[in-house]
């Protein structure tokens, strides 16, 4: 790991401060938002923010410093690229735009594993942000401590960057130094940088330990068995691990040791547009308690009540709240090795089985591909789906060539005999605008057979597009359904729907190169049942 002296940056900053706040608990926290009239209360207590011109990461504004370390390892078609000097120079100009303002300090835990662990320290001149990364990584005493890999981010989200003299692409700039695993985030009040840079960072160092990070949600079942579920925004992923039956692990940032899953969070950071109390009860509780970080929720301005349907600063509304403010979480976050892999998507093009048994090889495929698609219904003019693909269901945080990661997916799932299954919770019957939506309670009913292990001995068929294999029956749910060309009113558009995907599939794989296993994944043979 890298060897930098963080103690002696973190008091060179500290100096400058009128004021500093080290580790404060929520309520002070809350107390000072609230004074410095950076937040709201919601009715029930919650602290509710807006992020003003981001609310959403910014991801053509992050940088990785280009140096030895990362010269050859980092996958640079993904990434950005800073000069160590350009860091130096932003690094050295945020600190001084500390000076003279109150900073707090937050000392945290990522990693619940300790031989796997990172001390996280963050900087910042924002109660609400000290408050919402105190939320979601682990706090101290929560779990085990080991010989931590120390971490420093300096946040300065009224600070703006200087493209000319910081080399940034304007005046917001995420830059991550992997050598000595300092961030900064300027520019931008979008707390959800913070979170995934601390993930960047681990996806970088992890498979050096032999650690297979993951984009996923992790929980456990009634004999202590560990599922992994991957899947982008709108797959379903969040809704389907969050299970009464099944304790949490985590719902994001998890990495696989030859152990098994921990969690590197002690926090969920859920999405809250539409959340219903009945649809989803666990997050709806966790809105009401106080602690909890409301982002870009609009309220009520006679009762200070939510409304979560109201998408009008954005859709991408989120609640940040620590683990245990869920009814059924694992102990010590962490799990055993998995048993089941799950890979979701919500295919709005109607193809794709709303389950379907994949190979080993297969299983490596579609973890590169990370498919799902798009509902541009908000668009005026545009009503055809948009495919979406998001190499290991997380490119953005993933520093080192998808291949780095699709190798020890492989590796993992041979050691562990895990199954891997491809849930679709999209739609069926037809594209979006002419099918319908796959429900709730079949998809619950077809997750919990693969988790139960009875799908393994069912009769299947073999999809002659895609190749993988299809329950012919599964109980409880429409036998109709687990054929989509059969819930097509016109089976030749059926095919032809199909044909496309599938090039979609084929023409998104051409990006990881030659040397890139393509053979699991679409064939070039006709769509047929």
């Amino acid at each position: 790991m890298p060897t930098f002296d963080h103690q002696a940056l973190r008091q060179t900053i500290e100096q400058g401060a009128s004021t500093l706040s080290r580790n404060a608990l929520p309520p002070v926290l809350v107390a000072q938002a609230l004074e410095g009239k950076e937040a709201e209360l919601t009715a029930d207590g919650a602290l509710c923010v807006r992020t003003g011109a981001f609310t959403g990461r910014s991801p053509k504004d992050k940088f990785i410093v280009r140096d030895g370390l990362t010269e050859h390892s980092v996958w640079w078609d993904n990434a950005g690229a800073l000069s160590p000097r350009h860091f130096d120079v932003l690094l050295a100009d945020a600190i001084a735009s500390l000076t003279g303002q109150k900073l707090l300090r937050q000392d945290l835990l990522a990693g619940a594993d300790p031989r796997h662990q990172y001390a996280v320290t963050v900087l910042t001149p924002s109660a609400w942000h000290a408050l919402f990364i105190r939320n979601l990584l682990i706090r101290p005493g929560e779990v085990e401590t080991g010989a931590a890999a120390p971490v420093t981010i300096v946040h300065v989200p009224h600070f703006k960057a200087d493209p000319a003299r910081h080399g940034s692409r304007s005046n917001t700039v995420i830059a991550l130094d992997m050598s000595r695993n300092i961030v900064v985030i300027a520019g931008t009040l979008y707390a959800g940088e913070i979170k995934k840079s601390v993930f960047s960072l681990f996806n970088f160092h992890a498979p050096r330990q032999g650690v297979l990070p993951m984009h996923c949600s992790a929980n456990l079942g009634a004999d202590g068995e560990t599922a992994l579920f991957f899947g982008l925004s709108g797959t379903g992923k969040t809704t389907l691990s969050n299970d009464p039956a099944r304790p949490l692990i985590g719902d994001d940032e998890h990495g696989w040791s030859q152990d098994g899953i921990f969690n590197l969070e002690g926090g969920c950071y859920a999405k809250t547009v539409k959340l219903s109390a009945s649809a989803e009860p666990e997050i709806f509780a966790a809105t009401k308690c106080f602690g909890t970080v409301l982002e870009n929720v609009v309220l009520d301005g006679a009762s200070a009540v939510p409304d979560f349907n109201d998408i009008s600063l954005t859709e991408n509304t989120r609640a940040a709240y620590p683990l245990q403010m869920l009814p059924s979480i694992a102990k010590g976050s962490m799990g055993g090795v998995p048993r089941t892999v799950v890979f979701l998507t919500a295919d709005a093009f109607g193809v794709l089985p709303p389950i379907a048994r994949l190979t080993p090889e297969q299983a490596v495929y579609h973890f590169l591909s990370g498919y799902t698609a798009k509902v541009a219904g908000t668009e005026r003019g545009v009503t055809e789906p948009q495919a979406t693909f998001s190499a290991c269901f997380g490119a953005p945080f993933m520093p080192l060539h998808p291949s780095v990661y699709g190798e020890m997916l492989a590796e993992k799932l041979a050691s562990s005999g895990a199954k891997a299954w491809l849930i679709n919770t999209g739609w069926t019957g037809g594209s979006y605008g002419v099918g319908r939506r796959i429900d709730l309670a079949s998809t619950r009913l077809l997750l919990n057979a693969a988790l139960g292990g009875t799908l393994e001995q069912s009769p299947m068929r073999m999809d002659a597009l895609f190749g993988f294999a299809v329950p012919l029956a599964v109980e409880g749910v429409a036998p109709g359904l687990l054929t989509p060309r059969d819930t097509w009113a016109d089976s030749e558009a059926y095919d032809a729907k199909a044909a496309y995907l599938a090039g979609l599939f084929r023409k998104n794989f051409e990006k990881f190169g030659v040397d890139a296993d393509a053979s699991a994944g679409p064939r070039f043979a006709q769509a047929a049942e």
